[in-house]
């Protein structure tokens, strides 16, 4: 049976140890051509990230289309197999596990998919959708199956009578509960949201975005949401993850990370935020527009990878790769000058080739 007035366990004085641990993750496709096809070059979709994942709280993903979140997500959750790299599970390392070793992992670690109407197999009734972990994990709910998954059901937000139903017959934000309980079915530990509500309307997402935030409270969970909407992600979000072309370029907890964005790339990013604020109608706000497209990932610009678009590139930008790095208000930041703080590298002139400040930038 559910215990629904399971709460999040309470976390010791001493340091805490991870949930779930990232090193170093590289997950790089090949490009093959020709007859024989030979391996020609490679995406570089996910390339050296490194971030930890406390039990009960939940950290929050954003970047551009492209830069790697997805398959960051497929990577920790071992859907697709890293090309390098260490994913360590309750101090397990998960990473080249076999199919048959993972089996019993899927029960502490799930998957909520982007897609509702594609994640739902429309041959199937939902009861049949629901209870296929039970099925596959061998196991039998006290209780009942049935009534065990007529329960999630009423947990998420859905009648039990909708059990013998088709995926057809539900609206999209039905069907992510139905996703959402699918993933909820064996009490997992450990869960990661791949965008679970950028297919929604606008005025169903702020309920499946309460409903998670109700659910964690509720049965202790622990999130990793993937997402490109950064209000979304300032709302559910612990800690937050700013991505950029395989890297993480910054990780801060949501009070700092919005207040004060360290990177260049973030502090573009929240200038693209709208503020629903009347008082500021008429004024013109600072926005900054990032010139240029987002560099391949087959072919990655030398050394900082934001060097091409960013207004403070200098010299050490184009050559040395910038490392994660913690400063001294808590962010880890991985750039030679970040916003708000003194430079981490020793100021150099800027390259002829950056753009413009955004202060003499276009304004909106």
């Amino acid at each position: 049976m559910l215990q629904k007035d399971a709460k999040i366990p309470e976390q010791p004085t001493g340091p805490r140890e991870p949930l779930l641990r990232v090193e170093g993750l590289v997950k790089h496709f090949p490009i093959r051509k020709g007859l024989f096809q030979r391996q020609a070059g490679a995406v570089k979709a996910v390339d050296g990230i490194d971030f930890e994942v406390y039990p009960g709280e939940t950290l929050g993903v954003v970047g551009e289309s492209g830069c790697g979140k997805s398959t960051m997500g497929r990577l920790i959750t071992r859907l697709i197999e890293p090309t390098g790299g260490k994913v360590e599970f309750e101090g397990r390392d998960i990473t080249h596990l076999s199919m048959g070793q993972m089996r019993p992992m899927r029960r502490d670690v799930q998957m909520i998919f982007q897609d509702p109407y594609s994640s739902l197999n429309p041959r199937h009734t939902i009861g049949t959708i629901v209870s296929a972990p039970f099925r596959l994990q061998k196991v039998e709910p006290e209780g009942g199956l049935k009534n065990h998954v007529q329960e999630l059901l009423s947990l998420v937000g859905l009648s039990p009578e909708h059990y013998n139903r088709y995926p057809h017959e539900f609206s999209g934000g039905q069907r992510q509960r139905i996703g959402i309980a699918r993933a909820l079915a064996l009490r997992p530990k450990l869960v990661v949201a791949d965008e679970p509500v950028s297919a929604l309307d606008v005025s169903i997402q702020a309920q499946v975005v309460n409903l998670l935030d109700d659910l964690q409270s509720e049965l202790g969970l622990t999130y990793v949401i993937i997402a490109h909407d950064l209000s979304v992600i300032r709302h559910v979000s612990d800690r937050i993850a700013v991505m950029y072309l395989g890297k993480v370029v910054e990780l801060a907890d949501r009070k700092s990370l919005y207040s004060a964005p360290m990177h260049p790339y973030t502090k573009a990013l929240m200038s693209a935020v709208p503020v629903p604020d009347p008082r500021r109608r008429g004024l013109k706000s600072e926005r900054i527009l990032l010139k240029g497209d987002v560099p391949s990932p087959i072919s990655p610009p030398s050394g900082c990878r934001f060097h091409t678009r960013c207004w403070k590139a200098t010299d050490i930008c184009k050559t040395q790769e910038p490392p994660l790095l913690t400063l001294g208000t808590g962010h880890q930041v991985a750039c030679h000058h970040p916003e708000n703080a003194p430079d981490q590298a020793p100021g150099q002139q800027v390259l002829a080739e950056a753009p413009d400040s955004p202060q003499d930038g276009p304004k909106e």
